[in-house]
């Protein structure tokens, strides 16, 4: 029994002083990682990375400031902005491994007022806010659409196909409404104009949380080689988008959104009846 005392003090010892390494400064951010199969705690956040989110974050917060202003090409422009930094903060969180738990949630809550808040908003102040109640309807099921699709896609990490997004993604959402904004943002008010806006946020909206497939793109090699002509692609199209980026934008994330329900309705279609019973 005397043994034992002296053991339980050191185990309390031992276990004291971990808990003081494991304990932070009041709002310092710690997260736990495996590292060869043990957890390893960690202090603070990745600067490169967030930074880019940040900076995505802050040109989805332009977007919503311009668009109150009446700015409204510079509020799309400042979506498109957004939608490329949004591509880069993970792409170098994986080159510099730099991935954090801190990052993913970061990173969709930026996504979020980028791709949700924003888009709808300056489709509100640009078109919308005429219809009363029924715009602001509208705009909400677009930001409710984006926040589900968000939500859901956090969850499914790991469970679906790389290959396919169920449903459409928030940034070619938000690419469709800020396309239709940017390409008649110098029209006059119409009915035509009106009806187009409600059906592009509405339906953006509805895809967003919808069951429907849609091509990823992420199984594309980009680090192999590729036939000489394939930079010729590249140029080809940087050629076409600069001439008119706001119509190849805005057309070119419309077939995109669109792509879903027709191949969706197309493999319908493809599947072979099942035989009537006879009885």
């Amino acid at each position: 029994m005397s043994e034992q005392k002296p053991q339980a003090h050191s185990r309390s010892g031992a276990d004291s002083k971990q808990a003081a390494d494991f304990d932070a400064e009041p709002g310092e951010v710690v997260e736990e990682e495996l590292v060869e199969g043990a957890p390893v705690r960690r202090k603070g956040i990745y600067l490169l990375p967030n930074a880019l989110t940040t900076a995505s974050l802050f040109s989805g917060f332009y977007a919503i400031v311009s668009a109150a202003n009446g700015v409204f090409d510079n509020a799309a422009i400042a979506i498109f902005v957004s939608m490329i930094l949004d591509g880069l903060d993970g792409r170098v969180a994986r080159l510099t491994n730099t991935q954090s738990k801190f990052g993913e949630e970061y990173d969709s809550l930026a996504d979020m007022v980028a791709f949700g808040v924003a888009p709808g908003l300056v489709a509100f102040f640009w078109s919308l806010n005429n219809l009363g109640q029924f715009g602001w309807a509208i705009t909400f099921i677009y930001v409710a659409g984006a926040a589900l699709r968000l939500a859901r896609f956090n969850t499914q990490i790991g469970s679906v196909d790389k290959k396919f997004f169920v449903g459409l993604a928030s940034p070619a959402a938000a690419a469709c409404v800020a396309g239709v904004v940017w390409c008649f943002h110098a029209f006059e008010p119409a009915a035509w104009l009106t009806a187009m806006t409600i059906v592009v946020v509405g339906g953006c909206g509805v895809l967003m949380v919808s069951n429907i497939l849609y091509k990823s793109f992420k199984d594309l090699d980009l680090r192999g080689r590729v036939p000489f002509a394939a930079i010729l692609l590249v140029v080809l199209t940087f050629v076409i988008v600069a001439l008119d980026p706001a119509t190849v934008l805005f057309v070119g994330f419309l077939a995109y959104a669109l792509s879903g329900p027709l191949f969706s309705l197309f493999r319908r279609s493809r599947k072979p009846e099942e035989p009537a019973d006879e009885n």
